[in-house]
């Protein structure tokens, strides 16, 4: 069997600030890497110990080179650094029999969510796809839904988990810290954070071997509708230059499509397009 882990740093036990995840200069940021990879490391080992055989692990946050590869299990390959075609799903393709989201966060505009935000903290405002609220972790379902693979697995705080079980029914999700904030929480250890990890994927990779038929990959019925509100009118001036694009409120980019494959590339264009300027 063949495991997809997309790993994130906002939603890792012991984080709560934007400075523990920031990577420029700040001086929190490399314990966080240590706590990022201790909890990736800990999945790793409960899918091997429930017969996985082959783990690749993409890099998820910021510029994508926050996992210390040496701390891994020897025989699982990571995907580092940026910019990636498929961002935080990089390397996701029909061989892949389950995928999995460690450290993900809850999205932008939820209350009592460590670092809500929605792919970016400083130019999203909304994300909406089909009328819904998008997180990452929706967004990035779909897009392992795309290559048939279903999503099996969640850790972050309590409200990155109750997004994923609204979508995903049957997800073996593991609550790793209790937000009362933006910026506080109630963590696990990191001890006690990695042994739920690593029970709860083994537990998630065992039911999927068993039960098979009810982990069906996530999708989004078609047409499929983006809606991307960001932060300023400047921000969509500059996104509004995508072909294909509609600009149906002053801050907000709409783009259909039929394929979603498209429709996250249009995403990702609008993301650049509108993080360029402030």
């Amino acid at each position: 069997m063949k495991l997809y882990i997309s790993a994130d740093m906002e939603g890792v036990a012991g984080i709560t600030a934007s400075e523990q995840t920031d990577p420029n200069g700040q001086p929190e940021y490399p314990q966080s890497c240590k706590l990022m990879t201790g909890e990736v490391a800990a999945a790793c080992q409960g899918a091997f110990a429930a017969g996985v055989s082959d783990i690749v692990v993409n890099d998820s946050h910021w510029n994508m080179r926050n996992i210390i590869h040496e701390e891994l299990p020897p025989q699982v390959r990571l995907i580092r650094g940026s910019l990636k075609p498929l961002s935080m799903n990089q390397g996701l393709d029909p061989s892949f029999q389950a995928a999995a989201f460690i450290g993900y966060h809850a999205p932008v505009g939820v209350a009592d969510a460590i670092l809500d935000h929605t792919y970016s903290g400083e130019s999203v405002y909304d994300v909406r796809i089909n009328g819904e609220l998008c997180s990452e972790a929706r967004i990035n379902a779909a897009m392992a839904g795309e290559f048939g693979v279903p999503v099996i697995f969640i850790s972050g705080d309590q409200n990155a988990c109750a997004d994923a079980k609204s979508f995903l029914p049957g997800i073996e999700a593991v609550e790793v810290k209790q937000a009362m904030g933006r910026y506080s929480a109630a963590s696990l250890s990191p001890q006690e954070a990695r042994a739920a990890i690593k029970n709860g994927i083994e537990r998630a990779v065992r039911g999927l071997q068993s039960e098979g038929a009810r982990a069906r990959p996530f999708s989004f019925k078609t047409p499929i509708r983006l809606e991307l509100t960001f932060s300023s009118t400047a921000r969509a001036d500059v996104a509004s230059l995508l072909p294909g694009s509609e600009r149906p409120q002053a801050r907000t980019i709409s783009f259909a499509h039929e394929d979603y494959t498209t429709v996250f590339k249009a995403f990702r264009a609008l993301l650049v397009l509108g993080g360029s300027i402030s």
